[in-house]
């Protein structure tokens, strides 16, 4: 396939479309090498929207990591929207990177990174649109090998027939493995052709095939076995784990969209992975040990990127960033160093018992202070010992004292509906929460101007965790449950008006918990909903539910299984799960019982604090908790003039968290 840019072809089209900024490329630290210049070509895909996908940083880090490899060039690509679909089809225009607008099909990798199973249906058009055939066992030497990452990966069965291959885990190492084994052999002239490539991708261990495994079903429709039906594949395929953050500082040149983006920040990751121990939370189980970045590195980080890009706030991520071990001294040392700047420093929803005043007055201290955002999840305290998030009621209560009666005048609270053993009045609770919030805040406050959110999410079990063999709620009793919620909070005449109520319906949760949840058949019924014109399922004007019942219907006419036997079901603990091969270091035994610790309301410690409970991951990965603070100091940070000043003031110093062992450098 040619590797010359479409864009002639494309330019005449944007005209016709909405938000044509949105395929032109050229943004801030954006690369573009020379195609002859490299023996590997990747084309990495976010599929979803250019808006969602840009600022995704799973995306952006493996774009620099790539691209700094002497031997490797990465491209971008984005879901395109149905108008533009539709022209491209009529005008033959290929999927495109919006880099050096190449077409797709050119590139060695399409690698894909999914945050959710509702980009499946994006994939699919990508793929046809870049003349890919859709079904793996239908390629050749001349296509690129189709690569899935990212959190849905960790089970990627439902879509075994359209990638070649997947990864599990952080992707900074794995991306170069596979490279040098890709250069290896097209070097070697390409022996044994794409079966050879991929064989070679297997053997290393952490790439996941799924052509090279067979799955065996019972009667019932329950998996009997899944094993290897190739010499030297593994029974299991590990996940992939970066030690030692502060040898990947990535994105260190992070892309500045020309078009607007969902987050119009510049994000830096202050640690990986989190021991919380929340059982419905796949984030936190996959991506353990805890690893936090260095201060020294954070901040290094944050005065790099700011200088690159020009943004004006910093969020510092992670799964629950107020946990840093040196959060408050990172927090005042920041900013410090930028104040009297237009630099705004941000945290992402904090947990309400590592809310702290002085560290959100450090965050808002140059004047910004837009609402707090805590996430109980569970609308009763029962609720809370179920999913482990060690929080009661008289928590959140003093929490948001605090925030109102420091200046605070709006919280949103987020929960979830339809958690394992979950029942009305659970879910009821939430509104005597709201209630309580707007009673404390307006006495704390001494005034009425107080605000509450109620955000509600559908709970969907997900593979890897404790919640992998629940039964999920179905859409009816989630929506009534939730009418009677809205119904509670509308209806509290004293304080209905000053809480603000949003959530969604039942009814993409069971697709998603399909997609999540399910084995090789469902990707019939992808393939199907797809062809039946499913694009875009994450956006609520797009998405289809009766589409993809009745895309279901049809997969499963032939089957003893159907939707509520993938979504519904309640496993036994015997029961062979679809992703028993894919190992992200957690024990199936160990996640048993704390599913049934969870079922008899019992709470389990965090593990940096605590003896180990032997969940697996530190002993059979190799890996360890990486927390500090150590108290060394290593780096000192001059605060920045005020506009108008001229002189530097001697700041802050901020030291450096790191490992369990000694400190270098």
């Amino acid at each position: 396939m040619s590797v010359e840019s479409v864009f002639p072809q494309l330019e005449a089209l944007l005209p016709l479309v909405s938000k044509p900024v949105q395929y032109v490329g050229g943004e801030l630290n954006a690369v573009t090498k020379p195609w002859d210049s490299v023996s590997v070509h990747w084309a990495l895909m976010y599929p979803d929207a250019y808006e969602v996908g840009v600022p995704n940083q799973g995306v952006q880090i493996l774009y620099e990591v790539l691209n700094e490899h002497p031997d490797a060039l990465a491209e971008r690509t984005y879901a395109v929207w149905p108008d533009l679909e539709k022209l491209m089809r009529a005008h033959s225009v290929p999927q495109f990177t919006v880099d050096a607008h190449r077409p797709v099909g050119a590139f060695d990798v399409l690698g894909l990174s999914f945050s959710t199973e509702l980009g499946y249906t994006n994939m699919l058009t990508a793929l046809d649109l870049a003349g890919i055939p859709l079904h793996a066992r239908d390629r050749d030497e001349s296509h690129p090998i189709v690569l899935a990452g990212g959190h849905a990966a960790f089970n990627p069965e439902t879509i075994a027939d359209f990638v070649d291959a997947a990864v599990m885990g952080d992707g900074e190492q794995a991306v170069l493995t596979i490279t040098e084994v890709i250069r290896d052999w097209k070097a070697e002239g390409h022996p044994g052709g794409r079966e050879e490539l991929l064989l070679r991708l297997a053997r290393t261990g952490g790439v996941y095939v799924p052509a090279f495994y067979d799955v065996e079903f019972l009667p019932d429709g329950r998996i009997r076995r899944i094993a290897p039906n190739r010499p030297g594949v593994p029974w299991r395929v590990s996940k992939h784990t970066v030690m030692d953050l502060d040898a990947w500082p990535y994105p260190k040149a992070p892309l500045v969209p020309l078009a607007e983006s969902v987050h119009e920040r510049m994000s830096v990751e202050i640690f990986r992975g989190c021991t919380r121990g929340c059982r419905f939370c796949q984030a936190g189980m996959i991506t353990r040990p805890v690893r936090e970045r260095s201060a020294r590195v954070i901040a290094e980080m944050v005065d790099n990127g700011l200088a690159k890009t020009g943004y004006e706030e910093v969020g510092l991520l992670s799964l629950s960033s107020a946990d840093h071990s040196e959060i408050a001294e990172l927090a005042k040392g920041l900013a410090d160093r930028y104040e009297g700047t237009e630099t705004g420093l941000s945290l992402p929803s904090t947990r309400v018992d590592a809310f702290n005043v002085d560290l959100a007055n450090e965050l808002t201290r140059n004047g910004r202070r837009s609402g707090l955002t805590f996430a109980p999840e569970g609308g009763s305290e029962r609720m809370r010992k179920v999913i482990n998030k060690m929080v009661t009621e008289e928590d959140l209560i003093r929490t948001v004292a605090t925030a109102y009666g420091n200046g605070w005048r709006q919280v949103k609270l987020y929960f979830m509906c339809g958690l394992p053993t979950e029942t009305d009045e659970d879910v009821l609770q939430i509104a005597e929460v709201a209630r309580r919030v707007i009673e404390t805040g307006r006495k704390v406050s001494g005034t009425r101007d107080i605000r509450c959110t109620v955000s509600i999410g559908g709970f969907v079990p997900k593979p890897h965790t404790p919640f992998q063999w629940a039964g999920q709620l179905d859409h009816e009793t989630t929506d009534a449950r939730l009418r009677k919620l809205r119904d509670a909070i509308r209806g509290d005449r004293q304080y209905g008006k000053a809480i603000g109520f949003r959530y969604h319906d039942g009814k993409p949760g069971i697709v998603e918990g399909l997609l999540s949840r399910g084995d090789r058949r469902v990707g019939a019924v992808i393939e199907q909903v797809w062809r039946d014109g499913a694009r875009f399922d994450g956006w609520s004007e797009h998405f289809s539910f009766d589409a993809w019942m009745a895309a279901a219907e049809t997969a499963f006419a032939d089957s003893p299984v159907d939707v509520d036997w993938f979504t519904t079901r309640e496993r036994e603990q015997t029961e062979v799960l679809p992703w028993d091969h894919l190992d992200s270091g957690l024990d199936k035994d160990w996640l048993w019982e704390d599913w049934q610790d969870s079922l008899s309301e019992v709470e389990v410690e965090d593990c940096r604090w605590t003896p180990c409970f032997d969940c697996g991951v530190c002993d059979q990965m190799g890996t360890e908790i990486q927390v500090g603070p150590t108290g060394v100091t290593l780096l000192g940070m001059p605060v920045l003039p005020v506009r108008g000043e001229g002189l530097l003031a001697v700041g802050a110093t901020i030291g450096t968290p790191v490992r369990s062992g000694p400190v270098e450098g």
